[in-house]
């Protein structure tokens, strides 16, 4: 397993809580600082120990250098070696591209739960791309100069990751903190290192969409929910980075909801 260096943010509750730890993995071309904007907050507010993990090559973890050869099974080891370094099993909360990692995870590990938000499918990206590549080629340009080290259009950005309006200051910090992405694994996601439903542990599930998101569309996201057998919701009115919406806290409080419902940290399944 690896040994580099990975960012850890975390938020601590202000008192002792029997509410098992929560570990929220970041989706591509970001690292853990999307989660700490809002969701981290958030749910210390509400009794959580809430941990984000930047995956390595990303945010202030080491392997930026070396990026382009990180796979997907490199994500895989950095969350297994974040939950071993918890003092309970956490629950697993993964976004986008994290969400497909948090699948490779459970093939390997048990959790006491998993949310998988927008989540790339066990079928990879191809579809999705597909459809992008015909239906809106600017969205490619962009990602494609995120992957390039360029500086996006802004209103490219706007498009591919959020529906609600947010100020051009805002956004602009978003794109600020945006980067490149290893160009295997996205490979991997499309098509060379996808999740096995079969061997995914079950484990509690919620599986959430975002009605307007470009990047992963509800179908993709009920796909998922059928290959794991869960039954996918989606999030009206939100689109693919819904940790960053105005509208932030719907989709917070809707996980919250399924929190409420999984078993005390320590307490039998």
């Amino acid at each position: 397993m690896s040994t580099r260096r990975l960012e850890h943010l975390q938020r601590a509750p202000n008192a002792a809580s029997s509410r098992p730890p929560l570990l929220f993995v970041h989706g591509a071309y970001t690292g853990a600082w999307c989660w700490d904007v809002h969701f981290l907050p958030f749910f210390a507010r509400h009794g959580f120990a809430a941990h984000a993990l930047s995956l390595s090559g990303h945010g202030g973890s080491e392997g930026r250098e070396t990026l382009d050869t990180l796979r997907v099974r490199d994500y895989v080891e950095d969350v297994l070696r974040a939950m071993d370094e918890l003092p309970e099993p956490p629950v697993l909360i993964g976004h986008s591209m994290g969400g497909l990692v948090v699948q490779k995870v459970l093939e390997q590990r048990v959790a006491p739960g998993a949310t998988l938000l927008c989540a790339v499918p066990p079928h990879g990206l191809g579809p999705s791309a597909m459809r992008m590549l015909v239906q809106r080629p600017g969205l490619l340009v962009t990602l494609n100069a995120i992957l390039g080290g360029r500086e996006p259009a802004l209103e490219h950005v706007r498009e591919a990751l959020l529906h609600q309006p947010i100020d051009d200051a805002t956004l602009t910090d978003y794109v600020r903190h945006c980067q490149p992405e290893s160009v295997r694994a996205i490979w991997d996601m499309t098509a060379f290192d996808l999740p096995r439903p079969a061997r995914v542990h079950d484990v509690p599930l919620l599986i959430l969409g975002a009605e307007h998101d470009r990047l992963i569309p509800p179908g993709e996201v009920e796909a998922t929910g059928r290959a794991l057998g869960t039954q996918a919701e989606i999030l009206p009115g939100f689109g693919h980075a819904l940790m960053l919406e105005p509208e932030w806290e719907r989709a917070a409080r809707r996980i919250l909801e399924w929190l409420d419902t999984l078993p005390a940290a320590g307490a039998p399944t």
